[in-house]
């Protein structure tokens, strides 16, 4: 069982809603990348994006870039602290982020997490149960 099969299936769908929510306070997929961009990590996210190996990220880097508020929200939604969101999204964010942009292109990902039926839950499950 991998990490995203466990934070998922432990958190249920609170975990994908709540990063569907923070993808779209964010700007979506690009927004979110421009942030990691200003904050000196457009390479970390660009792995994300782009064909091949998702690079880490720590959970005090996710801080950093979105700050506490969004985390705080999402910590809320998670029934967790804000630590333990900035931990479980260091571990989703690659994913979904390569998940939401099969061709390595921004371009379109915020389309897809919009027209997928339950949004980025149902896709990043659907992904887990191949």
């Amino acid at each position: 069982m991998g990490f995203l099969d466990t934070v998922l299936n432990g958190l249920g769908d609170d975990a994908a809603g709540g990063l569907g929510d923070l993808l779209k306070m964010q700007g979506g997929v690009g927004g979110l990348a421009e942030k990691f961009g200003q904050a000196g990590l457009g390479d970390v996210v660009g792995s994300w994006i782009g064909q091949g190996a998702n690079a880490g990220i720590s959970a005090e880097q996710i801080a950093a870039v979105l700050g506490s508020g969004p985390l705080a929200d999402f910590a809320q939604k998670l029934g967790v602290s804000p630590q333990q969101a900035s931990e479980t999204l260091a571990g989703l964010l690659p994913e979904a982020i390569d998940r939401l942009t099969p061709g390595g292109q921004v371009d379109g990902a915020d389309d897809l997490l919009s027209k997928l039926p339950g949004g980025v839950g149902d896709m990043i499950g659907g992904f887990l149960k191949r």
